[in-house]
């Protein structure tokens, strides 16, 4: 097998591997905090990070509430940018991969949730801070490994590349 298409096999198996593990370990955990909590109900009760069932009609802090059809409509968009983002990533090395499969996974699994029960389902309660999923923390790490793996491992321009830049200023 040539070395590209192995370097694909394992590009595709990181992206979609990471994807599917995020979909359903977010599934898991909104089904287990759906059977085990009531919504509004927290465990355990006062400590600093709890699990706290909670609904979500809206985008990320609760915005954009009772939009569900928008949500859906712009989730298509969002899952359809997330691909082309993949196919085209901004480095190449597999954290790529792997940071671009867990924004799909994330997006998938909220979208599961606004077409199959109309809300989302959050559920990590840190003191303070907005209540959370999974899926909401896949695409804040692979949103986060994105941006640090484009400074670290993307081809920036040298400046030289710039006409103009280096050259003495006309006077």
């Amino acid at each position: 097998m040539p070395p590209q298409s192995r370097r694909w096999s394992s590009k595709a198996a990181a992206f979609w591997g990471t994807a599917a593990a995020v979909v359903i370990l977010d599934q898991l955990t909104k089904a287990i905090i759906r059977g085990a909590l009531d919504v509004g109900q927290s465990w355990p009760e006062d400590w600093p990070v709890r699990f706290k069932h909670v609904t979500n009609t809206g985008a990320a802090f609760s915005s954009l509430q009772d939009q569900t059809t928008f949500l859906i409509v712009m989730a298509f968009f969002g899952l359809a940018a997330i691909y082309l983002y993949y196919r085209n990533p901004p480095f190449n090395h597999w954290a790529a991969s792997v940071a671009i499969g867990l924004m799909l996974g994330g997006a998938v699994g909220n979208l599961i949730d606004r077409i199959r029960v109309g809300e989302v389902t959050d559920f990590v309660d840190v003191f303070g801070f907005p209540k959370f999923n999974v899926a909401d923390s896949s695409i804040s790490v692979g949103v986060t490994v994105v941006i640090i793996g484009y400074l670290l491992f993307s081809d920036h321009p040298k400046k030289s590349q710039f006409p103009n830049e280096d050259a003495p200023a006309d006077g």
